[in-house]
């Protein structure tokens, strides 16, 4: 790499952290936002003022052209600032809310300011506390020392005047010199590289990666992030903001708030370049807004805000909490009832962008745009359409509509129907769909597609008078109620017919939605036995009808008399019957009858944090005496990658391959190899649907606190 592209200059903090105040060096969150505990800032502060290396710190020119402005201001235009801050961002950020009492974002989105005390006949950097806050030698706050030193010194010794008596002048010049040298903090010298604005993103990755201590990565949505930094900083907040408004309900009125996805900046940014540009692949995005002729690789200044102007256009359109919430309606049309039911975000997020495409672009109505959207999304999470090489599948999704003409809404209902039935063929739903259902995952797409047809269907629990979708209410998290029950029972398949395989065991074929009271009549009886006499309990106790009785069979896709079945046929009878009734349900989609009626959720009730430390003192079997996981409970992998199911043991014990472990951790290991915490890497495949240990555990000291 030619030396042409970088080089060294000198910069000390009061000189970078003017240039952050004033715009000329951008303090982007490349990586992240600001992650450090109070106490590392605390270290850096110390080893600063013992003269120590703290590292040097990477600037990337812009390239931006001298008085350009920032586009969507709506007061004073802000300047294109001169420099990104490639790496040292949590150096700088600390030295620059420290010295100019800035508050700082979290990662929470929450926003802090960073206090540090200091002891100056220590000469000991501190995070505040109590006994800091008490003790008149510590001054509680370094951050005036650096707006007005005088008058801070002379406050901090009227004080401790005040405490002790007066001081000796030879103690008093001391402590001034003290704090002088903290105030000369400000002049500390740093190394900084320059990159110049010809290197391109790949090389600016490279170069961090190999720098960096800390094995951050950058990807490409970090660059385009940064670039609205520079551009359209109003823009970037936009996205931080609405992604941290759809993490909790509002009280104050409409919000982004959904039981579907809690997005990320970066995945509604993905929205807005496909709504604005018809591009998925953020490299080309990245490169189209630093004003690229994609044929000769020269960059303009002019292109630049014209493509900044056309995505800001585009972004209004995204973050319409309108558009947003009508959206939302397709997923519950679909059947989908929250994100327990989403096995990739990523097709909620371009379902999304093509059900704008359509609402803005080709003025598709609202009711038929639900209705082909709706079937388009069904389609791409039974098949996992944009999983994989998925940038690359949308813009084959976005080059469909490239010979439609704007405001051609028929074209373009016409368009995406055209995929999706040659996509769900004949030979998909008798062939490929059965061949799907042939695993124990419970976040498998084909399991997801079959509880949504239920949905669609307004199909009951088996042998229950409740309805599925009203059970599946996304904000229920009762402990007895509706669950994935075992038709032939494990203990049945292992002691009576030799089955050990957890996966067989756990096959999504053999598991049907129930009553949890029924669960526990059944224990490990074998089904010849205790099916005849569900049947004749719900008869009597519920009033179930036969022909009530023949359509939630009909429903839960079992075979004309499963009971007495071989094991392996009424597998491979249900998957088919189970593809049938998918198959049904989203025929449905396409009726002008259909319309469905789901109660609303529910806000969620407010919880009380927990004691973090407790935490270690939880075990798998205190869950299970809590009534939180039922011994013989599944445990599934938080990656997706790892094909592993343990299960839970009733003394807590985890089992996984014929291998007994005595944690969670221990199970996670050995699926996993290395260091693993295995309470969030277990999902347990539970009565409310799908649910981390730690969420479990967290739970547990909730209701104990």
């Amino acid at each position: 790499m030619s030396n042409s592209l970088f080089k060294y200059i000198p910069f000390n903090v009061a000189q970078m952290t003017s240039d952050i105040e004033q715009g000329r060096l951008a303090l982007p969150d490349i990586q992240r936002p600001f992650v450090w505990p109070t106490t590392k800032v605390r270290d850096l502060l110390d080893s600063m003022y013992r003269g120590f290396p703290v590292g040097q710190v990477m600037f990337w020119r812009t390239g931006a052209e001298p008085g350009m402005r920032q586009i969507g201001t709506e007061e004073k235009p802000l300047s294109v600032p001169d420099h990104l801050i490639v790496d040292g961002q949590q150096r700088l950020t600390s030295l620059y809310a420290v010295t100019r009492g800035r508050t700082i974002l979290r990662a929470d989105f929450s926003r802090a300011r960073i206090r540090i005390a200091f002891n100056p006949f220590t000469e000991q950097f501190a995070v505040p506390d109590a006994t800091t806050d008490r003790q008149v030698e510590w001054l509680a706050d370094i951050t005036p020392l650096f707006d007005d030193s005088y008058e801070t010194v002379e406050g901090y010794i009227e004080r401790l005047e005040q405490a002790r008596g007066e001081i000796a002048k030879a103690e008093r010049k001391r402590l001034s010199s003290v704090f002088n040298r903290v105030c000369g903090l400000a002049s500390y010298p740093f190394s900084v590289v320059e990159l110049d604005a010809t290197a391109d993103e790949e090389q600016v990755a490279e170069i961090f990666v190999r720098i960096n201590s800390e094995g951050a990565v950058l990807n490409q949505a970090d660059f385009i992030l940064t670039l609205m930094s520079v551009f359209w900083e109003k823009g970037r907040r936009e996205l931080e903001d609405f992604a941290h408004a759809a993490k909790a309900p509002s009280s104050t009125g409409p919000s982004p708030f959904n039981w579907y996805l809690q997005p990320q900046p970066a995945q509604m940014l993905r929205v807005t370049v496909a709504v604005a540009f018809r591009r998925a692949v953020l490299k080309q995005v990245y490169s189209v807004l630093r004003g690229k002729d994609l044929d000769t690789g020269k960059s303009d200044a002019t292109r630049t805000r014209e493509q900044f102007a056309h995505m800001q256009r585009a972004q209004e359109q995204v973050l319409d909490l309108t558009n947003w919430h009508e959206f939302l309606q397709v997923l519950e049309r679909a059947g989908f009832r929250g994100a327990k039911m989403i096995s990739s975000d990523n097709t909620v997020i371009y379902t999304y962008a093509l059900w704008l495409i359509g609402r803005t672009e080709y003025g598709v109505p609202l009711d038929r745009l639900r209705e082909v959207m709706g079937r388009w999304f069904f389609m791409a999470s039974i098949t996992s359409r944009y999983t994989g090489a998925f940038e690359s599948q949308f813009e084959r999704d976005l080059g469909l509509l490239a010979e439609l003409s704007p405001g051609d809404s028929g074209g373009f209902a016409q368009c995406l129907d055209h995929v999706v039935d040659n996509t769900l063929t004949g030979d998909f739903w008798t062939i490929t769909m059965p061949d799907s259902l042939a695993t124990s995952a419970s976040k498998s797409p084909a399991l997801l597609a079959y509880v949504a047809a239920l949905n669609i269907l307004d199909a009951e629990p088996l042998l229950s008078t409740g309805k599925v979708r009203s059970r599946l209410d996304p904000n229920v998290l009762a402990k007895k109620g509706i669950e994935r029950h075992h038709l032939f029972p494990k203990q049945y398949l292992r002691q009576q017919l030799g089955i050990t395989d957890t996966k067989a065991i756990n096959q999504i074929a053999n598991m049907a939605l129930v009553e949890w009271s029924d669960n526990i009549k059944i224990s490990g009886r074998a089904p010849a036995k205790y099916w005849p006499e569900q049947l004749g309990d719900k008869k009597r106790d519920a009033g179930l009808t036969d022909a009530r009785l023949e359509r939630q069979c009909h429903w839960h896709a079992l075979p004309d008399g499963w009971s007495e079945q071989d094991y392996w046929d009424f597998l491979e009878q249900r998957r088919t019957l189970m593809a049938a009734v998918v198959r049904e349900a989203f025929a449905l989609l396409r009726s002008d009858g259909y319309e469905p009626a789901y109660p609303e959720p529910t806000a969620p009730a407010a919880t009380t944090p927990a004691r973090g430390w407790t935490n270690y003192g939880v075990s798998v079997l205190d869950l299970i005496e809590a009534g939180l996981l039922s011994a013989g409970t599944a445990l599934l992998p938080s990656q997706d990658n790892l094909d592993a199911i343990a299960e839970v043991l009733p003394d807590g014990r985890i089992e996984l391959d014929d291998e007994v472990h005595d944690s969670p951790s221990g199970a996670a290991r050995s699926a996993r190899g290395g260091g693993t915490n295995g309470w969030t890497f277990w999902i347990a495949d539970t009565r409310g649907g799908p649910r981390s240990l730690a969420e479990l555990r967290q739970e547990l000291l909730g209701n104990e606190g």
